[in-house]
């Protein structure tokens, strides 16, 4: 594995008619040469040496910038990264062109082995929670906890909201809508992705609005935004369809690592009716229900899902070390996991 500072203004290969990327205050982003893919990985420094490692994984279309609200206010509990998966933010399409959930698996699989930081406290959101569901049901030694904000698992009745995204797996829809959608502006399309995501627009500070703008910008001027857009969305479809042990939803209940699940009351991707289901099917879950909350808890209220993951670790803590102490008791193995 090879690591280089990425600097502000991207390969311009890649990116000539692009904007340059933003890092917040405190963030560096460098890039991670491994075999097959190139990943952009942002991350912070921590409070202290030592803190155990975190990974944050985002949704189709999104970044590691979709995490940079939340990170800060973890500084001094976890060791904070979040990457770009293959084809977004920062990252260059993989080399075999592989935008399956599996493949997107595969490559955070990929930077944990390489990168010697696991087991991790692994987030993600959206396509980014199918993803980590999958890397912690194949691999429990690289996560320690699991948390998803509002994951992308398989529903049979699909909010009705959600059918664009979907239809963009279809052959041919991604350039159809880039030819219908040739004169939106960037403002435009950003507020179409936020009345879509968010619970409620108007928490968007103008700041926040401008910078996201500016990466939408940024993104357009790729020449395979949409190509990742459109096959990452085949991903998503194709993984819902799969039956058997590798299914999304048997993989949730072969996970070891306990699991935080937050859902929004306002999400129109992901029904909220599915995080019933979900803290069914993990078998040491904690869920957090966010009334007012979209699809993006973590951007529309950090400061809560901060809270939330503050308290999951005191209670994971307290567990295993019950655990630990009942285990020398009982005969059980200490690492033996129970129901939640």
């Amino acid at each position: 594995m090879s690591s280089t500072e990425l600097p502000f203004v991207p390969p311009a290969d890649l990116l000539s008619k692009a904007a340059a990327v933003r890092v917040a205050e405190g963030e560096r982003l460098r890039s991670v040469r491994l075999p097959g893919i190139t990943l952009a990985v942002r991350s912070r420094p921590p409070a202290r040496e030592g803190l155990p490692p975190a990974l944050y994984v985002h949704g189709l279309g999104g970044s590691s910038q979709n995490w940079s609200a939340l990170m800060p206010l973890l500084d001094d509990v976890t060791d904070n990264e979040a990457v770009d998966l293959p084809g977004f933010g920062d990252s260059p399409p993989p080399d075999d062109g592989n935008y399956s959930v599996t493949g997107h698996a595969r490559a955070v699989i990929r930077y944990l082995d390489a990168c010697g930081r696991g087991p991790v406290h692994l987030f993600g959101n959206s396509l980014g929670g199918a993803i980590v569901t999958r890397v912690a049901a194949v691999r429990p030694d690289l996560v320690r906890t699991l948390t998803l904000v509002s994951p992308a698992l398989p529903e049979i009745r699909v909010q009705r909201t959600a059918v664009p995204t979907g239809l963009l797996a279809v052959p041919g829809v991604a350039s159809l809508f880039t030819r219908f959608t040739r004169e939106w502006t960037a403002e435009q399309r950003v507020r179409g992705v936020m009345a879509l995501c968010y619970g409620d627009p108007g928490r968007v500070s103008p700041e926040g609005f401008r910078h996201a703008v500016e990466e939408m910008e940024r993104r357009l001027g790729l020449p395979y935004f949409w190509d990742a857009m459109a096959r990452s969305a085949r991903g998503i479809v194709n993984a819902y369809t799969v039956g058997g042990q590798h299914g999304l939803w048997r993989q949730a209940e072969r996970v070891l690592a306990p699991t935080l699940l937050v859902y929004g009351g306002r999400d129109r991707l992901v029904g909220y009716r599915m995080a019933q289901r979900a803290a069914r099917a993990f078998r040491d879950s904690r869920l957090l229900t966010l009334p007012d909350a979209g699809h993006v808890a973590m951007m529309e209220y950090p400061e809560t899902v901060a809270t939330a993951f503050r308290e999951f670790l005191a209670d994971t803590g307290k567990s295993a070390a019950g655990t630990d102490t009942e285990g020398a008791a009982d005969g059980v193995p200490a690492n033996e996991s129970t129901g939640g």
